[in-house]
């Protein structure tokens, strides 16, 4: 077996064996910090975006303490959807393969969709080691005696806040009050919002506080434009973007399912194909779309920002940003969704003058837009909104300065006010007209 950098952690042949099977070199940055700390069985909180590795950052250290003579639930991993459950679950029993330990480490995945009882009558024959799945089912299986969580020496929530926005953090709680008060917690989340404090005060003492900053908060490969909405319709423009380009597949982002499902509708009578994804769908629903979408049957799939890390979506060549986000972060996030394994990917922002800050803070980070309308199928570069601004400034201050000029008669006879604006506008057109005339 090739030689890793993995062997310079504590870990033991079995996870050395694994590391090697998996086929890697060097740890990623998230790797490097967390698997000291983990390995020592503190309890963290990790923070880094999609694609950097967290997965085995928690795994590694869980398998390296697992005792396969004790007959126990050992490890809870929770995941906010049912897909991202799956891909956990898909690692486990890889590593699990690659470890030669198929008939000796048990891991069973818990996710909503399945038949309840059978699940409870497969538990009662069978006490897994591993336990991965969303909260709800976890909860459910607890909750119907099938599984005993209180031995357990570790719990991982992964997707924090992608948890907290689905309202799954309830679930959580329910699950860890019925843990041991000692259990090694891990949560990992791309951002910590203020509503996520509560939860980490109450179950982490003193955690060690990992942040892993991007450089470049979104590919070099990636391109920028902005749309103004100018009071239309984002169906509208979405239309008219439709036509002047060729996606593989484009990801729509709303800003919540209520949204979602008035834009797909308002599309599909405009004539658009467009799928549908987001958390308001039935776990067969949301099965039936992503098969749809793998088979290439949608150019188009208007989605809320939990397709931007709840699902792994494949080919997606641009993104279209129906809504600007509230927050930077979900920006990355959406926008991360495209311009993988080196391809090239399009970020088409529909933006109001309410998100002029937060592109000004996403500029501040190294990101570079571009300013452009659609019509008729075609791209024409505009100016961007800091030149309209000073323009605007510009025409306002010269407002003023001929309201000034106009001099207000002494004794105020009736229709005064109009006879004034009259006379203003009077000197703005002379100021305007002097203006072309030094030009």
């Amino acid at each position: 077996m090739s030689k890793h950098k993995f062997e310079q952690y504590a870990i033991t042949p079995t996870v050395s064996k694994i590391v090697g099977g998996l086929g890697f070199q060097e740890p990623t940055p998230i790797q490097k910090q967390v698997l000291p700390p983990a390995l020592r069985g503190e309890s963290l909180i990790g923070q880094s975006h999609t694609g950097s590795g967290k997965t085995h950052a928690f795994l590694l250290p869980l398998l390296n303490q697992l005792e396969e003579a004790i007959n126990s639930v050992q490890f809870v991993i929770t995941a906010p959807t049912r897909e991202l459950a799956i891909q956990i679950q898909d690692e486990v029993k890889k590593a699990i393969e690659l470890a030669g330990k198929e008939n000796v480490w048990r891991s069973k995945l818990l996710i909503g969709g399945t038949d309840k009882q059978k699940m409870v009558d497969k538990l009662s024959s069978m006490t897994p080691h591993i336990v991965v799945g969303t909260p709800g089912r976890i909860l459910d299986m607890v909750k119907e005696e099938a599984i005993d969580l209180y031995h357990a020496k570790a719990f991982v929530l992964d997707e924090a806040d992608l948890m907290l926005d689905l309202g799954f953090i309830e679930d959580v709680d329910q699950i860890l009050v019925r843990m041991d008060q000692e259990v090694q917690m891990m949560v990992f989340s791309a951002t910590i919002p203020e509503r996520l404090q509560p939860f980490l005060k109450k179950y982490l003492t003193n955690p060690t506080h990992i942040e892993i900053e991007d450089d470049k908060p979104s590919p070099e490969s990636m391109e920028h434009r902005l749309i103004p909405l100018r009071h239309k319709e984002p169906a509208d423009i979405i239309i008219d973007i439709s036509k002047a380009i060729q996606p593989y597949l484009a990801i729509i982002f709303t800003n919540g399912k209520e949204h979602a499902n008035r834009l797909a509708d308002q599309l599909m009578d405009k004539g658009l194909e467009v799928g549908l994804l987001h958390g308001g769908l039935s776990p067969r629903e949301r099965k039936r779309m992503l098969k749809e979408l793998q088979s290439l049957r949608y150019q188009y799939i208007v989605a809320t920002d939990l397709a931007s890390r709840g699902i792994d979506i494949q080919g997606v060549s641009h993104v279209i940003n129906a809504q600007m986000p509230k927050e930077e972060e979900f920006y990355v996030h959406r926008v991360g969704r495209t311009a993988r394994a080196g391809l090239q990917g399009t970020a088409i922002n529909l933006y109001k003058e309410s998100d002029l800050p937060l592109i000004q803070k996403l500029e501040k980070k190294g990101l570079s837009f571009d300013f452009y309308e659609v019509k008729n199928g075609e791209w024409k570069e505009v100016n961007s909104y800091n030149e309209r601004q000073t323009r605007e400034r510009s025409a306002s201050s010269e407002e003023k300065k001929a309201k000034q000029m106009v001099r207000k008669p002494k004794k105020v006879k009736p229709g005064y006010k109009k006879k004034m604006k009259q006379e203003a506008d009077q000197n703005l057109k002379k100021m305007k007209q002097n203006r072309f005339r030094k030009k």
